[in-house]
């Protein structure tokens, strides 16, 4: 059953929507006939993609609104928000999605630290912070959503600041679900996207074909939308490498890494790793 959020009319909100699977988002939120508001760094990006998602919204560039954006500035949001609601009124879904990945290192630059965690992690908390309170005296229903990542549940090593940030976003959209679902009448839900390996900008690489392995942005987002239809709040994306049992392996090891009393990031430690590769093969024999 569709979410009564996505309704003809109502608003949609995408932050990084300039590309990827916000890019995506936007184009489907519009393909349904809602108004759709796109939130990105100034540029022809943002503007290109604007012209995509009127291309296939039913109301054409009238229901489509582009609004230069950076969410590691509060007032930059706050004046999103301002935006959205004189242009269309209430808003109805937010989507979180912006994120950076520069690279980082442990003792690294510390540019690279502040940076990710103002993008990723701050501009999820903020964007959450200043829309929501809206949305819920609006009194209609609503969907919040935040883009995770699988880094920030199992945080292998090599980008200790990505991590950081993601877990945040994990942690955060968990405090949140649990705010609103206790408010009264709030109609208002939130949720946590986890994405497997998708090929966008933020992935690419040097890459100018996408890799067998990965999901297209289309393909996560249509795996959100049937998971946001059963009410789901983790919303974990397999890929084509990985699926959901692997996940699950993956997931549930580095918990044991906290019951069992193993070192951290276990699965990369010399004394741990075979015995990883030996569980992950028997588990999914079962």
């Amino acid at each position: 059953m569709t979410h009564p959020a996505f309704a003809q009319k109502h608003v949609a909100v995408v932050t990084g929507a300039a590309s990827g699977i916000g890019l995506a988002a936007a184009k489907r939120f519009a393909g349904l006939g809602m108004n759709v508001v796109l939130a990105d760094l100034a540029g022809e990006k943002l503007n290109a993609a604007a012209r995509e998602v009127a291309d296939v919204s039913a109301e054409g560039g009238n229901a489509v609104l582009s609004v230069a954006t950076d969410v590691s500035n509060l007032a930059s949001l706050q004046a999103l928000e301002d935006a959205a609601r004189d242009r269309f009124g209430a808003v109805h879904v937010l989507m979180n999605n912006a994120g950076i990945q520069p690279g980082s290192a442990m003792f690294g630059p510390l540019g690279s630290w502040e940076s990710t965690l103002a993008v990723n992690m701050w501009g999820v908390i903020n964007g959450s912070r200043v829309f929501a309170p809206g949305m819920i005296t609006d009194g209609g229903p609503g969907l919040i959503i935040n883009t995770g990542s699988k880094q920030g549940i199992t945080t292998p090593p090599g980008d200790p600041a990505y991590n950081v940030s993601k877990t945040g976003v994990k942690a955060f959209t968990e405090a949140l679900e649990h705010e609103l679902r206790n408010t009264e009448n709030c109609k208002v839900s939130a949720h946590l996207l986890i994405p497997g390996f998708v090929y966008t900008g933020l992935t690419a690489g040097n890459r100018t074909e996408k890799p067998a392995g990965a999901w297209t942005s289309e393909e996560t987002v249509d795996f959100m939308f049937s998971s946001l239809e059963k009410g789901d709040f983790y919303i974990l994306c397999p890929d084509n490498d990985v699926d959901r049992a692997t996940d699950e392996v993956r997931i549930l090891w580095a918990a044991g890494d906290i019951v069992e009393n193993r070192p951290p990031l276990s699965r990369w430690h010399k004394d741990y790793a075979e015995a990883f590769k030996t569980h992950l093969t028997e588990s999914l024999k079962r």
